[in-house]
């Protein structure tokens, strides 16, 4: 079967004693899931595994040969519980290092927030051989050790480092992404947001704000691999724009 007919596929492991507890509900299958699907690649299974490195073990050596590829959230914070990073290099049999190039983002991230110090240096940990997800919130980056994607638990930063892989792995269909700005506060917009991507299932809204000319502004990048959708999403983003009395700027500010 040539490889533009075969359907990739991918598995999600959520880890976290706090998941199975019930004390935490999990945003992140349900965002991953989307994203996935808008990459044109198939989420095909879960599971929720505790802070523990022989199940972690377990479940990533599994469905890291089951999948194209196994995208794991949370236990990859500074306490001494997130164990994630140790669990995955025990899996894929290497060691862990620190990084330097996630050694030198996370300096200089803080900085100007009282320094690194030994608890936030193991954000910079990964198995060796791995490479950095971006994560434009907090500093402390993903990881990619071959085919898996080992990213934060916290829902809002799993998601920046989903959009810094948009368009990046091998077997999704092409992305295609039009781009509008507007002079508009993101928090005036969120609703918009939310209810245009919903209506859109093939589709995914990004938004960036920024500060300039002394106010506030976003970009908003809809992504798709469906010409057609993408157009439509555009389409009723820009029109529930100007029905708020925010124009849309085609191609962004």
């Amino acid at each position: 079967m040539p490889s533009s007919s075969r359907i990739y596929s991918a598995a999600l492991v959520v880890i976290g004693d706090e998941i199975l507890s019930g004390r935490t509900q999990d945003k992140n299958i349900a965002q991953v899931a989307t994203w996935l699907q808008v990459q044109g690649i198939r989420l095909k299974e879960v599971r929720v595994v505790p802070d523990d490195t022989p199940a972690i073990v377990e479940a990533v050596n599994t469905l890291r040969a089951r999948h194209d590829y196994l995208f794991t959230t949370g236990g990859i914070g500074p306490t001494h519980d997130d164990i994630t990073v140790d669990a995955i290099a025990e899996a894929l049999g290497v060691p862990v290092i620190v990084h330097p190039q996630a050694r030198a983002i996370l300096e200089g991230y803080y900085e100007t927030r009282g320094g690194l110090n030994e608890a936030r240096l193991r954000m910079a940990r990964t198995p060796e051989g791995a490479s950095l997800i971006p994560n434009r919130y907090t500093g402390a980056p993903g990881i990619r050790a071959g085919n898996v994607f080992i990213m934060a638990g916290v829902p809002s930063i799993a998601a920046g480092m989903l959009d810094a892989l948009s368009g990046q792995l091998e077997g999704g269909a092409p992305l295609l992404s039009e781009t509008v700005g507007c002079w508009v506060g993101e928090s005036d917009v969120a609703d918009l947001l939310r209810e245009t991507e919903q209506a859109f299932a093939t589709c995914q809204i990004g938004s960036y704000p920024f500060w300039a000319e002394g106010r506030g502004g976003a970009n908003f990048v809809i992504r798709s691999v469906s010409a057609d959708d993408l157009a439509a999403c555009t389409r009723a983003l820009v029109e529930g724009l100007a029905a708020l009395d925010k124009p849309a700027i085609a191609g962004g500010i």
